[in-house]
């Protein structure tokens, strides 16, 4: 990220310094539209490897919350593992042990587990 950034730094100072030339011998003054058309890549670049992988991220994360069912291994953003128990609108219900049901946030399910993506894939295949 760090290098993406470096890169986009780099193309807008270069425009800058660019667009700041003094006319040449023939006096013509630099283009605007060539300027513009510089900010334009920029922007273009900054959505392409910023703001779109950020996007599918979020569909990604979305569309899994969304899935979650009875039954259904989590992992929360405080590390705890669990099965899901039950799953209401805003909250599901992860089984920690036997006697041990917390309820959590669905914004709390930072995954579910890898061994729960793959039964899931070899699922589809079975039929």
């Amino acid at each position: 990220m760090r290098a993406v950034s470096a890169i986009l730094c780099q193309l807008a100072l270069a425009s800058a310094a660019w667009a700041q030339n003094k006319p040449g011998p023939g006096g013509a003054a630099p283009d605007m539209t060539s300027m513009f058309l510089m900010m334009g890549v920029v922007l273009v670049i900054m959505y392409l490897l910023m703001i779109r992988p950020e996007q599918k991220k979020q569909k990604a994360r979305q569309a899994m919350l969304s899935s979650l069912k009875k039954g259904m291994r989590v992992v929360t953003t405080g590390g705890i593992h669990g099965t899901v128990d039950h799953v209401k609108d805003k909250t599901v219900m992860v089984k920690v042990a036997d006697q041990v049901r917390l309820e959590f946030s669905k914004a709390a399910v930072a995954g579910v587990d890898d061994a729960e993506i793959e039964t899931a894939l070899v699922e589809p295949e079975k039929k």
